[in-house]
C-alpha cells in the first residue's frame, strides 16, 4: 500500500516537472516576443492565458501531492530502510522541481523587466506622439490667426 502511494508521489512529481517545463516554454516565447522590439499584444495575452491554466495544473498538482504525502508520512516514520530507494528518488524529483522553479523565478523576472520597458518605450513613443501633434495643431491656429499681408511693393523690372 505504501509502495503505491510512494510510486503516486513520484508521478506526481514527474507531471509537474511536465508542466513546469511547459510553462518555461511559454517564458521562452514571451521573452522572444519582448526582445524583438515590437511586441504583438494579442499573443502575450495568449500566452499569459495559456501559462495560467498551466499554473492552475501545477496549483491542482501541489495540493494533490501534500494530501497524499499527508496520508504516506504516517506509515513512513517506521519503516524508511524498507522504501530507501524511492525516498531517494523522490529526493531527487524533489530537488529537480526546486531547481526548475527557481529558474522560472528568473525567467518571470527577467520577462517583467522586459515588458516594463517595452511598456515604457511606448508610452514615451505617445507622448512624442502627442506633443508632436500638439506642436502642429499650435502652428496651425497661429498660422491661421495671423491676417496674410499682401506684399506692398511689386517689381515692376522685367
Amino acid at each position: 500500500m505504501t509502495e503505491n502511494y510512494l510510486t503516486l508521489l513520484e508521478e506526481s512529481l514527474k507531471r509537474k516537472l511536465q508542466v513546469m517545463a511547459e510553462i518555461q516554454k511559454y517564458n521562452l516565447r514571451q521573452q522572444e516576443l519582448f526582445q524583438t522590439g515590437s511586441a504583438d499584444i494579442d499573443q502575450f495575452d495568449d500566452y499569459v492565458a495559456e501559462k495560467g491554466e498551466l499554473i492552475e495544473r501545477l496549483s491542482a498538482l501541489d495540493s494533490g501531492f501534500e494530501k497524499l504525502y499527508a496520508k504516506v508520512a504516517e506509515q513512513l516514520k517506521g519503516n524508511r530502510e524498507q522504501y530507501a530507494v524511492q525516498i531517494k528518488r523522490l529526493q531527487g524529483l524533489v530537488t529537480e522541481v526546486t531547481d526548475v522553479s527557481v529558474q522560472i523565478q528568473a525567467q518571470e523576472a527577467r520577462n517583467k523587466k522586459l515588458i516594463e520597458d517595452y511598456f515604457r518605450r511606448e508610452r514615451d513613443g505617445i507622448r512624442d506622439g502627442r506633443k508632436s501633434s500638439k506642436a502642429a495643431i499650435n502652428y496651425y491656429r497661429n498660422m491661421n490667426k495671423s491676417a496674410v499681408v499682401p506684399p506692398h511693393f511689386l517689381d515692376s523690372k522685367k
